[in-house]
């Protein structure tokens, strides 16, 4: 019976939904296989080994160093206030050992209900996962209805299968809308928002939300722009429009140029999720979501987002609201960012709540 049934398997296996030029997939719709891990394993192993990310996938990042300090136990109640691909979810549910109960919240619409199918396939459904679409900013709401928490956990980088998927327009590297929003069922799109951007305002805000050397000359490009009615609907229109201003400067190299149109998408995606905001509710919100010894580790990917989390992390334990911080930020091993570049710029800092 088995041998009636191995041909058929094996074309459902091997069979090519997007055909593609050349030998390798270039787009992301066309990198089937990786958008199947389950399917194609050995494939998605391989591009891992080469040191990049599947399409579809997320690396959780400083897996174990973020395990060694919440110390889970069996019979806890803890939160992952970023559920994201779920990697780190996944992580927690097994030191939980099928006993005590863990929540998840993220404010993606889209990839939420997609991870939550993956981890109730995985065995683990309600009865020890609960995951509700919320922004961590709502903790407060969340802890008065299950909390307090023994531990905590919140990864603030943009998932992959998020910056990946060109539909979503986080990337300036490929062809999408220029959206960036994180729940693209509210608010405004980023093509929206440069319409209304004044030029003092577009310019403090590269500066602010991602260091911009160059603010000046591209945020008079932008503004002029739009003034004159020009499309900027796209990620290709918007980078385009970043390199064609920096030719004005003089001896600037192809990689700055791309760090430029990197810095500018991040600082656009920051202010349309309003990040700094957000994050700024949820430090506030913390301690009082956490058990007594209850633990809270937070990894951040952006400068602004590192000063605040120390920033608070300081304040409450000089109030005597935390017993103990992380004195300096752990950084990935050299391992770990050589199989996931993604990672070389992730710093974590931990507190414990008195």
């Amino acid at each position: 019976m088995d041998s009636d049934h191995a041909p058929e398997e094996q074309t459902a296996k091997h069979q090519r939904r997007i055909r593609y030029k050349g030998t390798h997939p270039k787009n992301f719709k066309e990198k089937y296989k990786e958008l199947q891990p389950e399917h194609y394993a050995e494939t998605v192993a391989k591009v891992i080994q080469k040191g990049s990310t599947p399409a579809g996938m997320h690396l959780s990042i400083c897996v174990r160093e973020i395990l060694d300090f919440l110390q889970i136990a069996p019979g806890q109640t803890g939160l992952d206030a970023t559920l994201g691909y779920g990697g780190h979810t996944l992580e927690m549910l097994k030191c939980l050992k099928s006993e005590g109960r863990l929540f998840a919240i993220d404010v993606d619409p889209l990839e939420l209900p997609r991870t939550q199918e993956r981890l109730a396939r995985l065995g683990y459904g309600e009865e020890i996962l609960e995951v509700r679409q919320l922004n961590f900013a709502q903790i407060d709401q969340l802890a008065a209805d299950a909390g307090p928490f023994h531990f905590v956990l919140a990864d603030l980088g943009v998932s992959s299968m998020q910056i990946d998927n060109p539909d979503r327009g986080f990337s300036f590297r490929t062809e999408g809308p220029l959206d960036l929003r994180l729940n693209p069922t509210i608010g405004s799109s980023a093509a929206n928002r440069l319409k209304k951007m004044s030029l003092e305002k577009l310019q403090a805000m590269l500066v602010e939300n991602a260091d911009e050397p160059h603010a000046s000359v591209i945020a008079r490009a932008i503004v002029a722009s739009t003034k004159a009615g020009a499309d900027l609907s796209t990620t290709t229109q918007l980078r385009n429009l970043i390199k064609d201003a920096l030719k004005a400067v003089p001896k600037i190299s192809d990689e700055e140029v791309k760090k430029s149109c990197q810095r500018c998408f991040q600082a656009l995606r920051i202010d349309i999720n309003r990040e700094f905001e957000v994050l700024d509710e949820f430090l506030e919100k913390l301690p009082d979501a956490l058990a007594p010894g209850g633990r809270v580790a937070i990894l951040t990917f952006h400068s602004g987002e590192d000063r605040r989390v120390k920033k608070s992390f300081k304040h409450f334990l000089r109030e005597g609201v935390y017993r103990d911080i992380a004195s300096e930020p752990i950084r990935p091993s050299a391992e770990e960012c050589h199989t996931n570049s993604r990672a070389k710029s992730a710093k974590l800092r931990w507190a414990i709540r008195a």
